[in-house]
Protein backbone atom coordinates (compact mmCIF):
# COMPACT_ATOMS: atom_id res chain seq x y z
CA UNK A 1 0.00 0.00 0.00
CA UNK A 2 1.49 3.28 -0.74
CA UNK A 3 2.20 5.54 2.15
CA UNK A 4 2.33 8.48 2.34
CA UNK A 5 2.62 11.59 5.39
CA UNK A 6 -0.24 13.61 7.18
CA UNK A 7 0.21 16.91 7.72
CA UNK A 8 -1.65 19.45 10.05
CA UNK A 9 -3.11 22.74 9.18
CA UNK A 10 0.47 24.46 9.54
CA UNK A 11 1.93 22.18 7.07
CA UNK A 12 3.94 20.24 9.68
CA UNK A 13 4.24 16.48 9.38
CA UNK A 14 2.39 14.69 12.20
CA UNK A 15 2.32 11.07 10.89
CA UNK A 16 1.94 8.53 8.14
CA UNK A 17 -0.93 6.88 6.71
CA UNK A 18 -1.25 4.68 4.17
CA UNK A 19 -3.77 4.82 0.69
CA UNK A 20 -5.75 2.12 0.05
CA UNK A 21 -4.25 0.13 -2.95
CA UNK A 22 -7.64 -0.24 -4.97
CA UNK A 23 -8.66 3.43 -5.31
CA UNK A 24 -4.83 4.72 -4.80
CA UNK A 25 -2.57 2.49 -7.04
CA UNK A 26 -4.97 0.82 -9.65
CA UNK A 27 -3.70 1.55 -13.51
CA UNK A 28 -4.34 4.53 -14.73
CA UNK A 29 -7.12 3.96 -17.87
CA UNK A 30 -7.05 7.00 -20.21
CA UNK A 31 -9.60 5.98 -22.51
CA UNK A 32 -12.28 6.08 -19.22
CA UNK A 33 -11.24 9.12 -18.12
CA UNK A 34 -12.13 10.81 -21.52
CA UNK A 35 -15.10 9.38 -21.93
CA UNK A 36 -16.25 10.65 -18.08
CA UNK A 37 -14.80 13.88 -18.94
CA UNK A 38 -17.02 14.74 -21.88
CA UNK A 39 -20.15 12.84 -20.03
CA UNK A 40 -20.02 15.79 -17.05
CA UNK A 41 -18.92 18.35 -19.47
CA UNK A 42 -22.14 17.68 -21.78
CA UNK A 43 -24.04 17.56 -18.32
CA UNK A 44 -22.90 20.99 -17.57
CA UNK A 45 -24.33 22.45 -21.38
CA UNK A 46 -27.24 24.91 -21.08
CA UNK A 47 -28.81 23.56 -24.08
CA UNK A 48 -30.48 26.86 -24.71
CA UNK A 49 -29.96 27.40 -27.67
CA UNK A 50 -32.85 27.92 -29.91
CA UNK A 51 -33.79 29.73 -33.60
CA UNK A 52 -36.85 29.75 -35.61
CA UNK A 53 -37.62 27.38 -38.51
CA UNK A 54 -39.33 28.53 -41.51
CA UNK A 55 -43.00 27.43 -39.85
CA UNK A 56 -42.58 30.03 -36.97
CA UNK A 57 -40.65 32.65 -38.88
CA UNK A 58 -43.97 35.06 -38.84
CA UNK A 59 -44.88 36.30 -42.61
CA UNK A 60 -44.60 34.88 -45.96
CA UNK A 61 -47.96 33.68 -46.46
CA UNK A 62 -48.12 35.21 -49.68
CA UNK A 63 -46.61 33.69 -52.88
CA UNK A 64 -44.01 37.04 -53.51
CA UNK A 65 -44.72 36.97 -57.11
CA UNK A 66 -46.56 34.36 -59.95
CA UNK A 67 -45.10 31.27 -60.60
CA UNK A 68 -44.12 31.58 -64.11
CA UNK A 69 -43.43 34.86 -66.67
CA UNK A 70 -41.33 36.96 -64.48
CA UNK A 71 -37.85 35.33 -65.78
CA UNK A 72 -36.89 34.59 -61.56
CA UNK A 73 -36.85 31.19 -60.20
CA UNK A 74 -39.98 30.09 -58.78
CA UNK A 75 -40.60 31.15 -54.98
CA UNK A 76 -43.92 30.19 -52.64
CA UNK A 77 -42.42 32.04 -49.61
CA UNK A 78 -40.54 34.95 -48.77
CA UNK A 79 -39.75 32.64 -45.37
CA UNK A 80 -37.81 30.42 -47.02
CA UNK A 81 -34.59 29.28 -45.53
CA UNK A 82 -32.74 30.79 -49.07
CA UNK A 83 -34.34 34.09 -48.25
CA UNK A 84 -32.43 36.78 -45.82
CA UNK A 85 -35.03 36.79 -42.87
CA UNK A 86 -35.87 33.48 -43.61
CA UNK A 87 -36.29 30.45 -41.13
CA UNK A 88 -33.41 28.16 -40.61
CA UNK A 89 -32.56 24.93 -41.58
CA UNK A 90 -32.93 22.30 -38.59
CA UNK A 91 -32.92 24.91 -36.23
CA UNK A 92 -31.27 24.39 -33.01
CA UNK A 93 -33.85 23.60 -29.75
CA UNK A 94 -33.52 23.57 -26.39
CA UNK A 95 -32.33 20.30 -25.31
CA UNK A 96 -30.17 18.30 -23.14
CA UNK A 97 -26.94 16.97 -24.09
CA UNK A 98 -27.00 14.85 -20.96
CA UNK A 99 -26.17 10.66 -21.42
CA UNK A 100 -25.57 8.16 -18.97
CA UNK A 101 -22.40 5.90 -18.66
CA UNK A 102 -22.55 2.70 -16.98
CA UNK A 103 -21.73 3.00 -13.16
CA UNK A 104 -18.71 0.69 -12.45
CA UNK A 105 -17.09 2.61 -16.04
CA UNK A 106 -17.20 5.82 -13.78
CA UNK A 107 -15.73 4.06 -10.24
CA UNK A 108 -13.12 3.35 -13.00
CA UNK A 109 -12.54 6.35 -13.74
CA UNK A 110 -12.66 7.60 -10.20
CA UNK A 111 -10.05 5.20 -9.09
CA UNK A 112 -8.15 6.28 -12.22
CA UNK A 113 -7.27 9.87 -11.71
CA UNK A 114 -6.96 9.50 -7.66
CA UNK A 115 -4.22 7.02 -8.55
CA UNK A 116 -2.82 9.19 -10.76
CA UNK A 117 -3.11 12.49 -8.66
CA UNK A 118 -1.82 9.96 -5.75
CA UNK A 119 1.42 8.53 -8.47
CA UNK A 120 2.40 12.48 -9.05
CA UNK A 121 2.75 13.13 -5.00
CA UNK A 122 -0.80 15.19 -5.12
CA UNK A 123 -2.33 13.95 -2.56
CA UNK A 124 -2.29 16.20 0.51
CA UNK A 125 -3.59 14.02 3.93
CA UNK A 126 -4.86 16.77 6.60
CA UNK A 127 -5.41 15.49 10.25
CA UNK A 128 -8.39 17.38 10.03
CA UNK A 129 -9.37 20.30 7.33
CA UNK A 130 -11.41 23.10 9.47
CA UNK A 131 -11.55 26.53 9.92
CA UNK A 132 -12.86 27.97 13.23
CA UNK A 133 -14.73 31.02 11.35
CA UNK A 134 -15.30 31.98 7.22
CA UNK A 135 -12.20 34.05 6.22
CA UNK A 136 -10.57 33.70 3.04
CA UNK A 137 -7.33 34.71 4.76
CA UNK A 138 -7.09 31.55 6.54
CA UNK A 139 -7.59 29.45 4.04
CA UNK A 140 -5.36 31.05 1.84
CA UNK A 141 -2.82 30.96 4.69
CA UNK A 142 -3.57 27.13 5.58
CA UNK A 143 -2.92 26.37 1.60
CA UNK A 144 0.65 28.08 1.69
CA UNK A 145 1.66 26.07 4.58
CA UNK A 146 0.71 23.14 2.44
CA UNK A 147 2.28 24.23 -0.84
CA UNK A 148 -1.15 24.06 -2.84
CA UNK A 149 -2.05 26.05 -5.40
CA UNK A 150 -5.41 25.22 -7.41
CA UNK A 151 -6.92 22.36 -5.30
CA UNK A 152 -9.80 20.49 -4.44
CA UNK A 153 -10.39 20.16 -0.66
CA UNK A 154 -12.44 16.96 0.38
CA UNK A 155 -14.30 17.30 4.00
CA UNK A 156 -16.18 14.23 5.31
CA UNK A 157 -19.53 16.04 5.44
CA UNK A 158 -20.52 19.52 4.42
CA UNK A 159 -18.27 22.33 6.08
CA UNK A 160 -19.89 25.48 5.04
CA UNK A 161 -16.81 27.20 7.21
CA UNK A 162 -14.73 25.38 4.77
CA UNK A 163 -16.66 26.32 1.45
CA UNK A 164 -17.20 30.08 2.07
CA UNK A 165 -13.15 30.88 3.25
CA UNK A 166 -12.95 28.43 0.15
CA UNK A 167 -14.90 29.87 -2.42
CA UNK A 168 -13.28 33.06 -3.19
CA UNK A 169 -10.09 31.90 -4.21
CA UNK A 170 -9.40 31.15 -7.78
CA UNK A 171 -8.94 27.59 -8.64
CA UNK A 172 -10.09 26.02 -5.29
CA UNK A 173 -13.43 24.30 -4.30
CA UNK A 174 -14.78 21.97 -1.41
CA UNK A 175 -16.45 19.30 -1.55
CA UNK A 176 -17.50 16.18 0.50
CA UNK A 177 -15.61 12.42 0.25
CA UNK A 178 -19.25 10.97 -1.36
CA UNK A 179 -19.32 13.84 -4.19
CA UNK A 180 -16.15 13.90 -5.51
CA UNK A 181 -16.07 13.85 -8.92
CA UNK A 182 -13.65 12.93 -11.95
CA UNK A 183 -13.69 16.57 -13.67
CA UNK A 184 -12.88 18.68 -10.50
CA UNK A 185 -9.90 16.48 -9.46
CA UNK A 186 -8.73 16.35 -12.83
CA UNK A 187 -8.95 19.84 -13.54
CA UNK A 188 -7.15 20.58 -10.03
CA UNK A 189 -3.27 19.90 -9.59
CA UNK A 190 -3.39 18.97 -5.78
CA UNK A 191 -6.30 16.88 -3.82
CA UNK A 192 -6.23 18.06 -0.34
CA UNK A 193 -8.15 15.35 1.37
CA UNK A 194 -9.76 15.23 5.50
CA UNK A 195 -8.23 12.18 7.17
CA UNK A 196 -11.88 11.65 8.02
CA UNK A 197 -12.89 12.05 4.44
CA UNK A 198 -10.54 9.44 3.44
CA UNK A 199 -11.83 6.67 5.51
CA UNK A 200 -15.28 7.68 3.80
CA UNK A 201 -13.52 7.69 0.15
CA UNK A 202 -11.71 4.15 0.59
CA UNK A 203 -15.41 2.70 2.27
CA UNK A 204 -17.62 4.18 -0.59
CA UNK A 205 -15.40 3.59 -3.77
CA UNK A 206 -13.44 0.50 -2.81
Amino acid sequence: MPKIAMLNQEGAKVGEIELSEAIFASEINESVLHLVVRSQLAAKRQGTQSALTRAEVSGGGIKPYRQKGTGRARQGSTRAPQWTHGGIVFAPKPRSYRYTLNKKVKRLALKSVLSAKAAEGNVIVVDELNVPEIKTKTMQSFLTAVNAGKAVLVTPEVNMNVVKSARNIPGVSATTAKLINVYDILNAKQLIVDKAALAVIEEVFA
